[in-house]
């Protein structure tokens, strides 16, 4: 009975132990194990690794889509890092989950792989149509829309929408739906530089053209008493104009350039970037090797084993410590954005204790260690690491595990080799990751390069409101000058009339002058001696004007006495005739005018308005206006007072030099 009592002892504590350790040594899940326990619980499996591009939240409306499709649809949402074969990896849950439907895969921004089991669904061209159809920055939540509206479709109608994205995609790539940091700096400077060089242009193109007008019509006491009428309303207005140009840019470039958010991804909230933290802290509380069971396994059971008795042994060496291994991927999605320093800091703030904290990536298979708290040497813990196990050779490069089990077991040696200190080693505390909402966020327009804009502005309006000037000064110099006015010279006044006009022009108006004289009740002197002068040219009788055989030197000098006449008898001054051409009428002032368009030959002549503002504004422009008669020679068209000996050569010299000159002429007194 003794013995038997022992031997049932024997056996209870055998049990006792064996049963923790057969329990410790239970394999863990597989990758496509683990994820098809978890579709079993919910269809839809976003994982915590993407907070912030596809936070967990984001589930319901993947559901939601999915409902579009019209069969059993199971999503897996996961870093790309986790997945080395897309169609396997689908292949593999379906198998695990053992229920048909459209299994798809999906990253952080697109769908990345489908594939239908059981079911009747165009998985290769709804996949296509999102590729091709959406542009890169689209996000995760879209691509899978437009995925699931194409599966909608049915078989046919997907075939064509696939065929058509992909020719128009050779050709036209879509353009993108967000614009980044660099495209808003330009946005801000653009709006910098239109807010100020529009207004400004406004101005400096208003005072130009008034300075224009200003020369243009100095001459003229009505037009001088106008725009001094009009100075402070139009100054108002064109103030105005500038300002609403302004408020007009401002208004614009805030409906054009509308975006606030550089992506698709709405703001994780702070569970969603603690999850995954916890995640794995609670893990290493448990075990101090903690594989992430949503991506593939890199250690067998053997490398676990001995990775495993290592860390016993550190610990319990002189100097060591707890040691803990994350193999999980880091990337930029993650809560510390791909900051393996952060996640280890924030994987031991969650742990609450020292150690030497592993993270080992199992996508790119860099190994990062970080001492908390340990009596270990920094530097050579820092500095000392070798390559080979920091970032593996060209055989860890070519290994679908990258040895991490191998490079494991020599960051232990190198553990265990690393010179201890006297008191324990602080771990740094980094930097805290960029907030996610900020991450995303536009800058206000009005900032960053908007202030430059506006300098840029300014000194582009100058720049363009010189050049502007230029082009208007060349353009005013080299052309002819504008017919005269209406209202400043209501007669007909060509440079080189015909014979024709002349002879018609000179009929009517001696016969006008003639008529208005014996109307008159009041006689004036000077309309009389103009009269009588012309009288004398056609030999006293008017109708002789209209006949050929008077020489186009004599037609103008009748043009000339009789146009004098009725301003005489219109009470108008009459004393001077225009010196540049004879039939604009009478003159109003002498002025140097050019007389020559080449060198700077000048004359003294009595001008009208019309050429004395000309001869202001743009005194090389007179010579174009200066009239001219066949040459007496018959050598083409010279100036009148180089034309002819007889009166009309008096001109320049005033209305009644030329009648004397007329009457000498004629030999009477």
């Amino acid at each position: 009975m003794l013995r038997l009592v022992l031997a049932l002892c024997s056996l209870t504590a055998v049990f006792a132990t064996a049963t923790p350790a057969r329990a410790a040594d239970a394999p863990a899940p597989t990758q496509a194990a683990y994820l098809a326990e978890r579709l079993r619980e919910n269809p839809v499996y976003v994982s915590d690794q993407l907070p912030r591009a596809v936070p967990r939240s984001t589930a319901p409306d993947f559901a939601r889509l999915a409902k579009r499709t019209g069969v059993p649809t199971y999503v897996l949402v996961l870093p790309l890092e986790s997945v080395r074969q897309g169609k396997e990896l689908l292949g593999a849950v379906h198998d695990r989950l053992g229920r048909d439907g459209l299994y798809v895969l999906v990253d952080d921004s697109s769908v990345t792989d489908a594939a239908a089991y059981g079911v009747r669904a165009p998985a290769d061209d709804a996949w296509t149509a999102q590729l091709y159809e959406l542009p890169y920055d689209a996000g995760p939540l879209l691509s899978f829309e437009r995925f699931a509206d194409v599966i909608a479709q049915g078989p046919e109608k997907a075939s064509a929408r696939a065929e058509a994205a992909r020719e128009k995609y050779e050709g036209d790539e879509p353009a993108a739906m967000y614009i980044g940091q660099a495209d808003r700096r330009n946005q801000s400077f653009l709006t910098g530089v239109l807010l100020t060089s529009v207004p400004l242009l406004i101005l400096l193109t208003a005072a130009y053209v008034r300075r224009l007008r200003r020369r243009r019509y100095s001459g003229s006491a009505k037009s001088a008493t106008a725009r001094a009428g009009r100075r402070i309303p139009a100054g108002v207005a064109v103030v105005t104009a500038a300002l609403i140009a302004a408020v007009a840019v401002a208004l614009t470039a805030l409906a054009v350039f509308d975006q606030t958010r550089s992506s698709a991804t709405e703001p994780p909230t702070p569970a969603e970037l603690s999850a995954r933290v916890e995640r794995v802290a609670a893990g290493l509380k448990q075990d101090p090797v903690y594989a992430d069971p949503e991506s593939p396994r890199v250690l067998d059971a053997r490398q676990l084993d001995r990775l495993h008795d290592r860390i016993r042994d550190f610990r319990r060496s002189d100097g060591g410590g707890p040691v803990y291994v994350s193999l999980v991927p880091q990337t930029h999605e993650s809560e510390a954005a791909g900051d393996a320093e952060l996640f280890a800091a924030a994987v031991r703030a969650k742990v609450g204790e020292d150690g030497v904290y592993v993270v080992a990536d199992p996508g790119d298979g860099t190994i990062d260690v970080y001492n908390h708290g340990l009596r270990l040497d920094a530097n050579h813990l820092a500095l000392d690491l070798p390559e080979s196990i920091e970032l593996g050779d060209s055989r860890a490069d070519d290994a679908d595990d990258h040895l991490l089990g191998e490079r494991l077991d020599a960051l232990m040696t190198f553990l265990d080799e690393t010179p201890r200190t006297d008191r324990p080693t602080e771990g740094f505390t980094p930097a805290p990751a960029p907030s996610s909402a900020e991450e995303t966020a536009l800058p206000p327009l009005f900032a960053t390069d908007f202030w430059p804009g506006l300098a840029v502005g300014v000194f582009a309006a100058l720049l363009l409101s010189a050049v502007l000037a230029g082009v208007t000064a060349l353009v005013l110099r080299r052309r002819r000058p504008a017919p005269v006015p209406a209202h400043l010279l209501p007669l007909t006044a060509p440079t080189e009339p015909s014979a024709s006009y002349l002879r018609r022009t000179a009929y009517t108006e001696i016969s006008a002058l003639a008529r208005e004289f014996t109307q008159s009740g009041e006689r004036s002197p000077r309309a009389g001696d103009c009269l009588d002068a012309a009288l004398l040219l056609v030999d006293g009788d008017p109708d002789r004007a209209r006949k050929p055989g008077l020489d186009p030197a004599t037609l103008v000098a009748v043009i000339a006495l009789a146009r004098a006449g009725r301003a005489a008898l219109a009470g108008e001054k009459a004393d001077l005739c225009c010196g540049v051409n004879p039939l604009h009428g009478p003159g109003v002032s002498l002025h140097h005018v050019r007389v020559a368009t080449e060198g700077n030959s000048r004359r003294l002549l009595p001008v009208c308005e019309y050429c004395r503002n000309t001869a202001i504004a743009d005194p090389r422009g007179v010579p174009a206006l200066l009239m001219r008669l066949p040459a007496s020679s018959g050598g083409g068209r010279v100036p009148y007072y180089e034309a002819t000996d007889g009166p009309l050569a008096a001109v320049p010299k005033g209305i009644a030099r030329l009648i004397d000159r007329v009457r000498e002429t004629a030999g009477v007194h």
